[in-house]
């Protein structure tokens, strides 16, 4: 009986052992990367207003995420209202650092702004999308080492090739206007650099900066009639409002270019483009190579180099403009109904 009674106890003992070995399995620390392997990574996108540049952005930042980690991540996005753009980023940048991300992903210059201030005492890198001119907003100390927890992609425009364009379809232009936001410091860059292009074939830049929303009417209907087009920038103000100025542009009877594809199907006339869902993919990419152990302090600014002409064939009729035999392949698109 003693021998069957040791036994029993014997057999109690190795169970325990082996459930507790069995448990300690199931639950691995992944170096202090945030997350245990247990656990979705919590990962915060900041994107600074809705529109479609900006929405294109974000979709490229969720394929390249979800191509990696599947139900494995979760995708905490949170968008600024038209009216409170600014505030809301600082608002969510604070939650999402109290709250311990990962990661925060922003789309657009003021939304890597508060993420990067917000960040600033914690652990949290910033990846951030569509910044034009990531220096100047001292996000990062330079384009190709970064120098901090923070780096991401630039949607800096291809001049040359925008100013090629305007000059294909308007030979005779003479004057470009541009409606831009003074606080928007990737459209300041923007500016410096298409004066200089245009400067050295001759063609004025007439500029009218805006604060605001309420600001655009005004400055589009001034600015129309001084002008023998209109270039649009990346400035997310003034392409949450784009409609405003295509529809002064059309009372004048001259063309609007866009920056991107999503501006010429809302009615501008062309645009040598941006891809910016293709953007965001690598912006998603550069998240991914972070949150695998990546050093964010040496990854370069990345871009996409490629410009791509994109016209509005309804745009082109109603203008009564041709189009140059040098854009014959070019993409064409018709305008959003």
């Amino acid at each position: 009986m003693k021998n069957l009674f040791k036994k029993i106890i014997s057999l109690v003992l190795t169970l325990v052992l082996v459930c507790g070995v069995l448990a300690g399995c199931g639950s691995t620390g992944n170096s202090g990367e945030g997350s245990s392997s247990g656990d979705k990574l919590q990962i915060g996108v900041i994107q600074y207003m809705s529109h479609p540049s900006l929405d294109n952005c974000y979709q490229g930042v969720e394929e390249a995420l979800t191509e990696k980690y599947g139900d494995d991540v979760e995708i905490d996005r949170q968008i600024g209202s038209d009216a409170s753009a600014d505030a809301d980023c600082e608002t969510y940048a604070k939650m999402m650092v109290a709250n311990g991300y990962d990661m925060i992903i922003a789309i657009a210059t003021p939304a890597a702004t508060s993420a990067y201030a917000a960040t600033e005492a914690s652990d949290i890198p910033v990846v951030f999308c569509a910044v034009s001119d990531p220096v100047t907003a001292q996000l990062v100390s330079s384009l190709e080492t970064p120098g901090g927890a923070c780096t991401g992609t630039s949607d800096i425009l291809d001049m040359e090739a925008q100013v090629d364009l305007i000059q294909s379809l308007q030979p005779d232009v003479k004057s470009i206007g541009v409606l831009y936001t003074t606080s928007e410091a990737n459209s300041i860059t923007q500016l410096e650099m298409l004066r200089e292009v245009a400067s050295a074939r001759g063609i004025s830049v007439e500029a009218s900066g805006v604060q605001g929303a309420s600001d655009i009417p005004a400055a589009a209907a001034a600015l129309v009639q001084k002008v023998d087009c209109i270039n649009n920038f990346t400035d997310n103000n003034v392409v949450n409002n784009l409609q405003v100025l295509i529809e002064a542009a059309n009372g004048a009877g001259i063309p609007v270019y866009g920056s991107e594809i999503e501006q010429v199907k809302n009615g501008c006339l062309a645009s040598a483009s941006i891809d910016y869902v293709a953007l965001g993919r690598e912006t998603g990419n550069m998240a991914v190579e972070v949150l695998e152990g990546a050093d964010i302090s040496t990854m370069s600014v990345r871009t996409i180099s490629e410009a791509t002409p994109v016209i509005n064939t309804d745009v082109l009729t109603a203008l009564n403009i041709e189009l140059p035999a040098e854009y014959a392949d070019a993409e064409t698109v018709t305008t959003n109904k």
